[in-house]
């Protein structure tokens, strides 16, 4: 992630809602003062970013994509309720392995048995962060969003993590810079 863009991307608006109902306009006499920042309080915030915007964040979509256990870990490490390599391995062993066995032992008739353990599992992380941030349980409840978009549920978390959390210890995704050493030449000597 060389340079940061502005780029804000528009407010969520559940689906029973119009685009005229979402807007509202407040006079200065009626802007809320939020308690904690992100927090207001008249109710349940907006998420920063939709479910499907993985594209916003192309870093965190294409780790999402290829390994879900390490974005997986980095969310549950934020906010507390594990480690890196604990989170990471739990959801490796119930998404990965657990999916390959069943999908293996029963020609795919169980292949939906394991989307169960991880929602049941990951759900309880996104509870923590709707609880944290006080976000509405959007676009549907922790359990179903993490059992049909999972993949996308874990993005969304990284990115809401990341907007809110500011400059105040924001999980990182960098990986590790390896650069070569400079070259060697060996001298002759002439005695």
């Amino acid at each position: 992630m060389g340079g940061q863009s502005n780029y804000v991307p528009p407010p969520y608006i559940p689906l029973g809602q119009s685009d005229s109902e979402a807007e509202v306009v407040l006079h200065n006499d009626d802007i809320p003062v939020p308690a904690r920042p992100g927090i207001s309080n008249d109710g349940p915030a907006q998420w920063s970013s939709g479910i499907c915007a993985c594209c916003d964040d192309m870093q965190s979509c294409c780790i999402g994509l290829v390994c879900p256990c390490f974005l997986f870990g980095k969310n549950a490490e934020f906010l507390g309720s594990g480690t890196l390599m604990g989170s990471c391995m739990t959801h490796f062993v119930m998404w990965a392995l657990v999916n390959t066995v069943c999908c293996l032992l029963t020609d795919g008739v169980l292949l939906g048995l394991p989307g169960c353990f991880i929602s049941c599992y990951a759900c309880g992380y996104r509870r923590a962060l709707r609880l944290k941030y006080n976000l509405q349980e959007a676009p549907c409840g922790d359990f179903v969003t993490h059992f049909f978009c999972h993949l996308c549920a874990i993005c969304q978390e990284y990115r809401e993590i990341r907007e809110r959390s500011g400059d105040s210890n924001p999980p990182d995704l960098n990986l590790w810079v390896v650069t070569a050493p400079p070259v060697q030449t060996m001298e002759s000597s002439s005695t």
